[in-house]
């Protein structure tokens, strides 16, 4: 029975996605991400020779832009706190180009994008590799914990790290850009140890599902309800007991498309900037990033605000 449950709710929820993808914001979506794919395609080779773009670094600031200026001066630790861009399957630091500058250009002044090998056949040997990376990090800036912003399996490698390697100790935010962390029924196209890895209810999201207690990492997980790669679309979103969770919802965003959308660029810029080192806002009025109970749940879901104009978000899920 309990099969059979799981079974009719994953084809009721195929059925809402296909709906969702004939709206006409997602069939505008789905045109802005061929563009940028094509685009991506050509910035590719760029990002494959180096294996760590390194973070910014310096004191003056008379040169920067008022709005670069107004981070370092009003929140010096915020400003400093390095940054650390993952990508997804079988990509490299290219797809984050225009998230990089956004982040710099609004005053984050140590932003770090790494390479992991395309042959990565498991989540658990690239998780440990990440933890590497990010101990080097913290040993060339002096800075005990980093953020960290995983794009698709970038951000299940993230997480792994976070909740079953000890990672929180150096993490202070993990933000995921169209990670699968239900799994996707995507990933039965992948003949792979990684394809399985990633489908839903498979040995490593089940191992991710269990008891994370004391983890302090914050997250933010931002998912579209239009994204064709993380089948069903829901499955982008985090819900688990021990972890603090924001869940974002887009719509008309696709699955390469999330690091260079604006709302998501803004938004990451502003968490980071807002939040003092425990993880709470340092910015009345602002909402915290922090887990919500059923009841506020229940009542987001019946709300919807517009962001930019273009793109919807809802509240934690």
């Amino acid at each position: 029975m309990g099969r059979a449950r799981r079974a009719a709710l994953s084809g009721a929820q195929l059925a809402r996605g296909v709906g969702t993808l004939l709206t006409p914001r997602a069939v505008f979506g789905m045109a802005l991400e061929t563009a940028w794919v094509g685009t991506h395609l050509a910035t590719y080779p760029l990002g494959i020779f180096q294996q760590r773009a390194e973070g910014l670094h310096g004191y003056r600031i008379e040169h920067l832009a008022p709005v670069q200026r107004g981070l370092l001066i009003s929140h010096l630790e915020a400003a400093g706190t390095p940054i650390l861009l993952v990508h997804g399957f079988i990509d490299n630091r290219s797809i984050f180009t225009l998230l990089r500058r956004g982040l710099t250009r609004r005053g984050f002044g140590s932003v770090y994008a790494m390479n992991y090998s395309s042959l990565t056949a498991d989540v658990r040997t690239a998780a440990a590799q990440l933890g590497e990376e990010i101990e080097a990090i913290v040993a060339d800036t002096g800075y005990e914990k980093i953020h960290v912003v995983g794009h698709s399996l970038g951000g299940l490698i993230a997480r792994y790290y976070v909740t079953r390697l000890g990672g929180d100790e150096h993490v202070h935010t993990l933000v995921t850009l169209g990670t699968p962390h239900q799994g996707t029924y995507g990933a039965y196209a992948l003949p792979s140890r990684l394809g399985a890895q990633m489908r839903p209810g498979s040995g490593l999201i089940n191992e991710l599902d269990e008891p994370a207690p004391g983890c302090t990492t914050r997250f933010i997980c931002y998912w579209s309800d239009t994204d064709i790669v993380v089948v069903p679309q829901g499955n982008g979103r985090l819900r688990h007991p021990d972890l603090s969770v924001r869940n974002i919802r887009l719509h008309g965003v696709g699955h390469i498309s999330l690091p260079i959308v604006g709302d998501v660029v803004h938004g990451i810029s502003t968490a980071l900037a807002e939040l003092d080192q425990d993880g709470g806002t340092v910015t009345a009025g602002v909402t915290p990033i922090a887990a919500r109970t059923r009841a506020e749940d229940l009542e987001s879901q019946g709300g919807r605000r517009t962001a930019s104009g273009r793109h919807t978000a809802d509240g934690l899920s």
